[in-house]
């Protein structure tokens, strides 16, 4: 009986037709978060008045919530992942000192992972924030919020909480009633609506828009772009105890009265 044979070039083609089925089903139903019908619940004690997040690939959805338990953390994990050539893929949370660390393991040849999670935190309680590659949400906030990502978008609601938000590449985003806001993102759009007169607001993009929305008042305003319109339309006193920066380094810059 005759032997058959593959040369090199027919084998690679081969494998790469293979590896190129798999990655086209891989992506064809990617995974979700939002697919896992039977999340995880877990509480954590806090023993101080900061919780502080610290999360390497997930989105985030961050709640100052009235039912929360004086002194608990409440968190809810969302998770679904495949891995076609690896290890299994899991994530996992822990707490220590007021430090609530997430971590999703998912490596191999072709692997496709997604976590989110919703914290809810008490009242009262400050939170900060550094994700290393997901969107964060946040509302509910009277006190003090940090939130800072390498890779995803910020937006926070309903908050009067001094504000302090950064993305390295995303948009920030924020309606709030916040006494102090800073915002500002590498590669993405700044824009702010203040439903109280503010303090002080700092707004930067390096590459993006920034727009900011304000209530009816006098403010200090400092706008500029390197590469952009500047607009501004709200009454100036460079002698108003409310002060406001905005500029882009390549983009339009608004600093306009809030609708």
């Amino acid at each position: 009986m005759a032997r058959t044979t593959r040369s090199v070039p027919a084998r690679a083609a081969l494998v790469a037709a293979v590896t190129g089925v798999l990655v086209a089903g891989v992506s064809a139903c990617g995974a979700s978060a939002d697919d896992d019908k039977h999340p995880d619940h877990r509480s954590f004690a806090l023993h101080g008045r900061t919780l502080t997040v610290d999360s390497d690939d997930a989105g985030l959805e961050i709640v100052a919530a009235k039912g929360t338990r004086a002194g608990t953390v409440q968190v809810t994990r969302w998770f679904k992942g495949k891995v076609v050539v690896g290890g299994t893929p899991r994530v996992s949370w822990s707490f220590q000192d007021d430090r609530l660390k997430l971590r999703m393991h998912c490596s191999g040849f072709i692997a496709d992972c997604s976590a989110k999670y919703r914290i809810e935190v008490p009242q009262g309680v400050g939170v900060s924030v550094d994700e290393g590659s997901g969107s964060v949400q946040a509302h509910g906030f009277a006190d003090t919020l940090g939130i800072r990502t390498s890779n995803g978008s910020v937006h926070v609601t309903d908050s009067t909480g001094p504000l302090d938000l950064h993305s390295d590449n995303g948009s920030v985003r924020a309606e709030v009633s916040a006494p102090r806001v800073r915002a500002e993102t590498s590669n993405g759009s700044v824009d702010l609506t203040l439903g109280r007169v503010p303090d002080r607001v700092d707004a930067r993009s390096d590459n993006g828009a920034v727009t900011v929305a304000l209530p009816r008042a006098t403010y200090h305003v400092t706008a500029q772009s390197d590469n952009g319109g500047v607009s501004v339309s709200v009454p100036r006193d460079d002698k108003s105890p409310h002060t406001v920066s905005a500029d882009s380094s390549n983009g339009k810059v608004t600093v306009r009265t809030a609708n």
